[in-house]
């Protein structure tokens, strides 16, 4: 059952369909043209790009607090899928029927929809490495997430010209629903396949603390005492800096040259087709271990991207910006979810996980304090900051290891 061929396929069909469906509201890209429409300020896409990306965040440490005496996981698994279909689906519906009348209430039911969705992956993201650390080994796991990271930018590919079409198409706020109803169908279908995975019964159990205090008290001493675990999470909370500047290029370019719907497909796909190619190299690099290079990598293929943004003048340089980004964000979450596996005991990879995940995802919210900077100064301004608290990050990763002991 370990590295079975079987759960690799159904991994990447997982991460095929999901990428299809979430591709349309891009936090880089569609998003913040679907908060503008309904008349978000910057400060606004800064908050709902954080919304999709961070809703997450309070509650992984509950989820591991009792994901660690869980024999199984894709039980719980699939009742997270389940919650997140229908919120995707539901946040199409509401802007089909309400978007052209009532753009505020439709813009705080965005909201509130990106915030359930990405809150339940706070309890699927930990399911989702416990179950991987248990029917992959820590090498053909590499292997297995760049793989499904691959095929992820495809079906972006693909989802970003279904999506550059419609949005030529039909005509907002239609066109914005559309996409989110039929994306949640699609979605279904790789929650379907992944809660099929064949999953053992893990016997090597950690004893659940007698309350949630009492294992936040615990969870403190781990991180205290892991000077590792200390590195690893200060690195890559700042390696997403990157999302500082990330969801104002888009707006950006609008302003300084005319995007249309099919130009916002084509950067979209350009940004999938980077993570696609990419991802060949992070499997080859994965299969080797070194995840330590792959971090550093990632984070100087940001730097490069944003030193560009302070110079693009055309759409094609936009282009090139977008297909450094979507590369560099894949070596980002290869690195990251494998370090972490790495150094974690194995009765306590659920913990290891939720205290990085929690504590890195304050980055998340990054793009709120992008906004305020921008409400009060330049893109310009924003892009070097964004770069020097990338280059923090840099220096601090050349501290990682990627070996166990």
């Amino acid at each position: 059952m370990l590295d079975s061929r079987s759960n690799h396929r159904k991994n990447v069909a997982h991460g095929f369909f999901l990428s299809i469906a979430t591709t349309i509201a891009e936090p880089s890209t569609i998003l913040p043209l679907i908060i503008h429409y309904f008349g978000g300020s910057s400060l606004v896409v800064g908050l709902f790009s954080s919304l999709l990306r961070g809703g997450a965040i309070a509650i992984q440490l509950y989820a591991a607090f009792h994901a660690q005496a869980y024999p199984k996981m894709i039980i719980y698994l699939r009742r997270v899928f389940f919650v997140r279909f229908i919120t995707w689906f539901m946040i199409g519906l509401i802007i089909t029927i309400f978007g052209k009348d009532y753009p505020t209430f439709t813009l705080y039911s965005i909201g509130v929809g990106f915030f359930i969705f990405s809150f339940s992956a706070g309890f699927g993201g930990i399911y989702f490495k416990e179950l991987s650390a248990k029917i992959f080994t820590h090498k053909f796991r590499g292997y297995t997430m760049s793989h499904r990271q691959f095929f992820t930018a495809f079906g972006s590919i693909i989802s970003g010209v279904v999506a550059g079409w419609v949005l030529d198409t039909y005509e907002a706020p239609m066109s914005f629903g559309y996409l989110f109803m039929i994306s949640a169908i699609i979605m279904s279908i790789g929650f379907i396949i992944f809660g099929t995975v064949d999953e053992p019964i893990k016997s090597d159990l950690s004893e659940k603390e007698s309350s949630f205090i009492l294992f936040l008290k615990n969870t403190i001493k781990i991180l205290k005492a892991d000077k590792r675990l200390q590195l690893q999470v200060i690195t890559f909370l700042l390696a997403y800096s990157y999302l500082l500047g990330l969801p104002f290029i888009i707006i950006d370019a609008t302003q300084s040259i005319h995007l249309s719907g099919m130009m916002i497909g084509q950067i979209i796909t350009a940004q999938m087709i980077g993570a696609m190619l990419s991802n060949i190299l992070w499997a080859k690099m994965s299969a080797k271990g070194i995840y330590k290079t792959i971090t550093l990598l990632s984070i100087s293929i940001a730097i490069f991207s944003f030193l560009l943004s302070i110079f693009a003048e055309n759409f094609y340089t936009y282009l090139f910006i977008f297909f450094l980004i979507g590369g560099a964000m894949d070596g980002g979450k290869i690195a990251s979810g494998n370090l972490i596996l790495i150094i974690a005991p194995t009765k306590q990879r659920a913990v290891y996980s939720a205290i990085q995940s929690n504590i890195t995802s304050l980055g998340l919210f990054f793009s709120i304090i992008g906004g305020i900077i921008l409400i009060n100064y330049s893109y310009d301004i924003l892009y070097l900051l964004t770069i020097f608290t990338l280059t923090i990050s840099l220096a601090l990763a050349t501290k990682l290891t990627d070996h166990s002991s």
